[in-house]
């Protein structure tokens, strides 16, 4: 195999100008997301000093998306995916103005910084559904996974730049500059969605309010492919989410070296980089299913092997092969996603995917802490790569659809 082979796919930057400038603008609002979450962070923590406080952070940016998520979906099944993006953005835009406003002048309560994120982060829930009929409807079939392909290597590399130039900038020039850098990148992701055509639902749009709601969540539940792609997710992330295990882990295992534990996401996130930049064999292969039942049971079983790694830099390399496998699940989720669930329902699906990415992260960070607790983090960790492994075997023995070629037209709802 050549080695333009093995790296990502690139086939859409060259045929979709379109898209190649909605990649650009996208890539610079997530640096500037990347940002304003470290931003926010170092704020709420200057100001209250309060692990509580900075902790409502997390809490302030995700239930926006778990409560309106769905609700935002049906929206966007019923309007002009573009116009909606459009008026996200610019929603999002005018917070992150706000949030300099007050990074500059200074004196505003704590709660009044924590709304701001919250309206922000609603404004991020309305936007993503719209967004996530983007690729399918720009790119022909065939190169829909490499369209997401780049966009998983793009914002995982702006996960590494993001946290690391905020910290460069809040010491240089304080928090105003960084909330208005991130305001600046919202109008270019703004300027490159403009581009976009009209969008509008293929087929029946959704039904008004609760009824459209509902008529997603039947897709989901009827629909064994795409239901059982977000069941895999859940069961990788529930089940063995590792993060909130790590500073346990660390001082059981390596002597509690603060240099180890800040290594430990970083990891993660390179071997997410590089597995996806490397993406190319398996985007062309177009068999999603297999592939990311194969890299969500390597996930379970690098965390399973990290629990008992005695040395540090071996410790390391299995969180990177971890972080690949899970950029490649990511991937391969998406893909399934994307291409099987009708356009007319794009929106919803593509919420409650939002949902369980935001919200199984966070539940597995909860069971790995509490587990941990009454046992050990290495427990936690050997218990929950094994609970994830089996639960995969599980989907794929019950799912069978999942294990053939699942990438092609979307199914009828």
């Amino acid at each position: 195999m050549s080695l333009a082979r093995s790296l990502i796919d690139v086939r859409p930057l060259r045929t979709s100008p379109v898209f190649r400038r909605l990649l650009i603008g996208r890539t610079v609002s997530v640096l500037g997301g990347f940002m304003t979450m470290v931003t926010v962070m170092y704020q709420v923590w200057d100001m209250t000093r309060s692990t509580a406080w900075t902790g409502a952070v997390g809490l302030a940016q995700a239930l926006p998306l778990v409560v309106f998520g769905l609700f935002a979906g049906a929206w966007a099944d019923r309007a002009d995916r573009r116009r909606v993006f459009l008026a996200a953005t610019v929603g999002q835009a005018v917070c992150s103005l706000l949030l300099a406003v007050q990074g500059f002048t200074g004196h505003v309560p704590v709660a009044a910084v924590l709304l701001l994120v919250a309206v922000q982060s609603a404004f991020g829930a309305l936007g993503a559904p719209a967004a996530g009929v983007f690729v399918p409807r720009l790119l022909p079939k065939e190169q829909v996974a490499a369209g997401l392909a780049l966009q998983q290597v793009t914002g995982q590399s702006m996960m590494l730049l993001g946290p690391a130039l905020a910290g460069l900038l809040l010491g240089w020039f304080g928090i105003g500059v960084c909330y208005l850098l991130d305001a600046l990148s919202f109008g270019l992701a703004f300027y490159g969605a403009r581009g976009l055509p009209a969008l509008p639902p293929q087929g029946e749009p959704s039904r008004a309010g609760v009824h459209g709601v509902l008529d997603g969540l039947r897709f989901l539940a009827g629909h064994r492919v795409v239901r059982g792609a977000l069941v895999t997710d859940l069961a990788a992330t529930v089940l063995s989410f590792p993060v909130s295990l790590f500073p346990l882990v660390n001082a059981e295992r390596f002597g509690g070296d603060p240099r180890t534990l800040g290594l430990f996401l970083s990891a993660l996130a390179v071997g997410g980089v590089a597995a996806t930049a490397l993406s190319g064999p398996l985007t062309r292969l177009a068999r999603p299913g297999p592939v990311m039942l194969c890299a969500s049971a390597t996930w379970g079983a690098a965390l399973i092997l990290f629990g008992l790694a005695g040395s540090p830099w071996l410790g390391l390399a299995l969180l990177a092969l971890a972080g690949a496998a899970d950029a490649t699940a990511v991937v391969s989720r998406s893909t399934i996603v994307q291409t099987r669930t009708p356009d007319a329902l794009l929106g919803r699906v593509t919420a409650a995917e939002q949902i369980v990415g935001q919200a199984g992260p966070s539940l597995g960070n909860v069971r790995g802490g509490l587990l941990a607790g009454w046992t050990s983090g290495t427990t936690a960790l050997l218990s929950g790569g094994l609970l994830c492994v089996l639960a995969v075997a599980a989907v794929a023995t019950t799912t069978p659809e999942l294990r053939d070629r699942v990438s092609g037209t979307p199914d009828e709802a």
